[in-house]
């Protein structure tokens, strides 16, 4: 059971750490990513303290790094069975600041989408080493059309809304990956955890929780563990419910052209 070996991006608040303790407290092996190395450890070591049983190992790198991030993970670990792209940048406390990643991308396409399809892309080799293997994640019910004109809202840009377009672009590239792994026996599906839960992103744009972290983590660690979704694949799920994402993403042109423009801005060939 130990060597059950799941990564977990964004691991050192919210969601994150909610994932994370839960599969510590079953006993399994924890790799935790996060960005600052005091968080990180402080949470390594609650977690250890919680659930001696358990293995954890930490990773520390901003998103902008995921290529010397995932080379490290394929030198160090023997096998890996499920990672959870969960790290995200919400609406912001000022959502008419238009923020950019270190590569000039508006920064929540790059840290909500870009990076978790370049962290998939670069541990596939160890995923399907270790297969059957998960892939989960984890998006949002909040989803906008994306503009292929705009994608990176140079124009009428808002926080939210540039957060909406990319977690539905995140959806578009699960169903795109799956497609893609069928067979493999690697899955790849997303879901919209739970509606606003009490994390320091909802109250950071200024919103009221109404649900706890504990609501989002159980639809996820589901999705990771649950033995008769091992064959589950190229889904979006509400939580427990396996249901209909926005239109756009069974727009097989529209999954074309994201698909282009991901693979050009991740610096594939």
């Amino acid at each position: 059971m130990n060597q059950h070996t799941t990564l977990v991006t964004g691991a050192t608040q919210g969601l994150g750490l909610g994932i994370a303790l839960d599969l510590a407290a079953r006993g399994r092996t924890v790799l935790l990513h996060g960005r600052d190395r005091t968080r990180l450890d402080a949470v390594a070591a609650q977690m250890r303290g919680a659930a001696p049983e358990a293995t954890v190992r930490t990773y520390l790198a901003d998103l902008d790094q995921v290529h010397a991030l995932t080379a490290h993970i394929r030198e160090s670990e023997p096998r890996l069975d499920a990672l959870v792209n969960n790290a995200v940048a919400g609406g912001g406390p000022d959502p008419r600041v238009r923020r950019f990643s270190r590569q000039g991308h508006e920064l929540r396409f790059a840290v909500n989408h870009l990076a978790p399809y370049a962290l998939a892309r670069g541990l596939l080799p160890l995923l399907t080493d270790s297969a059957p293997a998960r892939i989960v994640n984890v998006a949002s019910m909040g989803q906008e059309a994306i503009d292929f004109d705009d994608v990176m809202l140079e124009r009428a840009y808002e926080g939210l809304r540039a957060y909406c377009r990319s977690k539905l672009a995140l959806i578009m590239a699960t169903f795109d990956l799956a497609e893609e792994l069928d067979g493999t026996g690697v899955t790849v599906n997303a879901l919209h955890p739970a509606h606003l839960m009490d994390t320091s992103g909802v109250r950071a744009y200024g919103l009221t929780p109404v649900t706890t972290v504990d609501e989002g983590v159980r639809p996820t660690v589901r999705l990771l563990l649950d033995p008769e979704l091992e064959t589950t694949t190229g889904r979006y799920f509400d939580q427990f419910t396996d249901t209909r994402a926005h239109e756009q993403a069974y727009d097989t042109e529209a999954r074309r052209r994201l698909m282009v423009l991901t693979r050009a801005l991740c610096g594939e060939s």
